[in-house]
């Protein structure tokens, strides 16, 4: 609307001027080397118009012929960085899709139009990376550390193939360099810190940590985490050598992760070695009641040097009060139980741990109670191959290696504080427990067989078949046979049976199905026994394997093994 507004302005004030001209009109008189030029004024006003557009028409001819060459040069440039510009769009792309032949392709466009642009030796470089040209990568890289704008990517790029390359020195080398540069740049902070971790350089990894608190790279918590981990493992490191100076790092990474057991087991045996009972004993019990572990109870029993096993089972029980939801209390309370040899302690502790399932420790300690106690060997057997079969106890555990003892990084990845105390990871396709069979002895009280013995229980535990329960059937005995006449005189009339009568037990075969056999001769006046024939065959068989007749089966009684018949 403005325009249209100025517009008519001109207008109006250029056809006043031409009616002032008309309405006055004048003379105009032009002397100029001797020529005289007479005409009026309105003439003379618009041939001054026309040779001021002809003055401006030739100006522009003599610019445009005069810039030509410097606009053409302009022209062709930018149409050669739109071109770079295209070509390095479309290989980031290709980059990402993993296209290896289009991303090269665009590489090479890419350095033809654009040969100064940063963007374009990432692109060679990651072109290069996809297509397994490793050293000519690498050349890209280091070119790009020689310029401060591409440093950092150079510098991540080396990065990447000395750690593919497994030169862990050389990656620690840049990355270190990259934290130098600028440590507000995460990855860098992260890698020195893994590869410290996993070379044990703890000192240099507590630096590395601040740099990352520092630039809030890692959150609060778990820079507190991680720094009394690296305290814990400087303080085992130092155990063996300088026990002042392990008791003290101990004791800071305790103050800073109370529920970190290492540290709190490392604190308290060396305060106790000292003689600190007190202070050892109330550091144990803190971490304790946030994360019960057998390695502080033991530390706890044995907190005060020269206790008695008796001392020691009554300082684990005030020990276990304090967590009764925790399982662990209970089977500390059993072993020092067991050594104190207060096997009514003992079997009152695992009592409530003895479920459907009991773990192998649990079956472990009960094989002690009962040999202990008792001496029977039987029950023994019997909690030994159930141990073999119970459910796995927990353990130090990281990436799915399992530990007895705790270590500050896992030994699969090198992340620091991996071992967590969990249940391992059960084996998949597992067998089943072995089956304990209850048979009736001839004065009827049970005799337990165990499926697998004391002294190979893996072997026998696998090799175990799954046998019904069963009792032998009373049977009649037959009638006693005349003794056999002597030969000097003739034998006397064999006296009368006795009517016939069920005897306590008479032996019996089991053997696919096969009936009760009768009883031999004088077998009434015998303790009877119970054969149980086990098929040879693999447990998860869906039957037994067709009988060999010319194999002898295998027959197991009560009392031991008994040849075949």
């Amino acid at each position: 609307m403005l325009r249209v507004l100025v517009l008519v302005l001109i207008v109006t004030a250029a056809a006043f001027g031409l009616a002032q001209f008309a309405d006055a009109p004048g003379s105009l008189v032009i002397t100029w080397l001797g020529y005289r030029i007479e005409t009026s004024v309105l003439v003379g006003a618009l041939g001054v118009l026309t040779l001021v557009v002809l003055l401006l028409f030739l100006w522009s001819v003599l610019r445009f012929v005069i810039t030509r060459p410097v606009a053409m040069r302009r022209s062709l440039h930018r149409r050669r960085r739109e071109r770079g510009i295209e070509a390095l769009s479309q290989g980031m792309i290709a980059i990402g899709a993993g296209d290896r032949e289009r991303a090269q392709r665009y590489a090479a466009i890419a350095k033809k139009a654009l040969p100064d642009e940063p963007l374009t030796d990432v692109l060679r470089g990651q072109a290069a990376q996809l297509g397994g040209d490793r050293a000519t990568a690498r050349k890209i890289f280091e070119s790009m550390t020689e310029r401060p704008a591409t440093e950092l990517f150079g510098l991540h790029g080396l990065f990447l193939e000395a750690k593919r390359e497994n030169e862990l020195e050389a990656a620690r080398q840049f990355a270190q360099r990259a934290v130098r540069r600028n440590p507000k740049v995460s990855w860098s902070v992260n890698a020195l810190f893994e590869l410290q971790c996993r070379v044990g350089d703890w000192t240099g990894a507590l630096r590395t940590l601040a740099v990352a608190r520092d630039h809030k790279q890692v959150d609060r918590d778990m820079a507190t985490r991680r720094c009394a981990v690296l305290l814990t493992a400087q303080a085992k490191e130092a155990e063996a050598s300088d026990v002042d100076r392990a008791r003290e790092l101990a004791l800071e990474a305790h103050k800073l992760a109370p529920d970190l057991v290492p540290a709190a087991d490392i604190a308290g045996r060396l305060l106790a070695g000292q003689g600190h009972t007190m202070r050892a004993s109330r550091l144990i019990a803190k971490s304790w009641k946030l994360s019960p572990h057998p390695d502080l109870a033991m530390a706890y029993a044995h907190a005060r040097p020269g206790d008695s096993p008796r001392e020691r089972l009554r300082r684990v029980k005030l020990l276990a009060q304090s967590t009764p939801a925790s399982v662990e209390g209970p089977i500390a309370v059993a072993t020092e139980a067991v050594e104190a040899r207060d096997w009514a302690s003992a079997r009152e502790a695992l009592q409530p741990l003895l479920g459907d399932r009991p773990t192998a420790r649990v079956c472990t300690l009960m094989a002690r109670v009962e040999g202990g106690e008792s001496g029977d060997s039987g029950r023994v057997r019997e909690w030994l191959a159930r141990a073999v079969r119970a459910p796995r106890d927990p353990a130090w555990t990281a990436d799915g290696a399992v530990s007895d003892q705790w270590a500050p990084i896992s030994p699969v990845t090198g992340a620091l504080d991996a071992f967590a105390w969990r249940v391992p990871v059960e084996v998949l396709g597992a067998e089943e427990e072995a089956l304990v069979i209850d048979v009736a002895s001839p004065a009827g009280q049970p005799a337990m067989i165990g499926a697998a013995s004391a002294a190979a229980p893996a072997a026998v535990a696998a090799e175990a078949p799954q046998v019904t329960t069963m009792e032998a059937e009373p049977v009649e005995a037959a009638p006693e046979p005349p003794p056999a006449p002597e030969p000097p005189a003739p034998a006397p009339p064999a006296p009368e049976a006795p009517p016939s009568e069920p005897e306590t037990t008479a032996p019996a075969k089991i053997d696919d199905g096969a009936q009760a056999a009768p009883v031999e001769d004088g077998a009434a006046d015998k303790t009877a026994q119970v054969e149980i024939v086990i098929p040879t065959h693999q447990p998860d068989d869906p039957g037994p394997e067709p009988v060999d007749p010319d194999e002898e089966p295998v027959i197991i009684r009560e009392g031991g093994p008994m040849p075949p018949r």
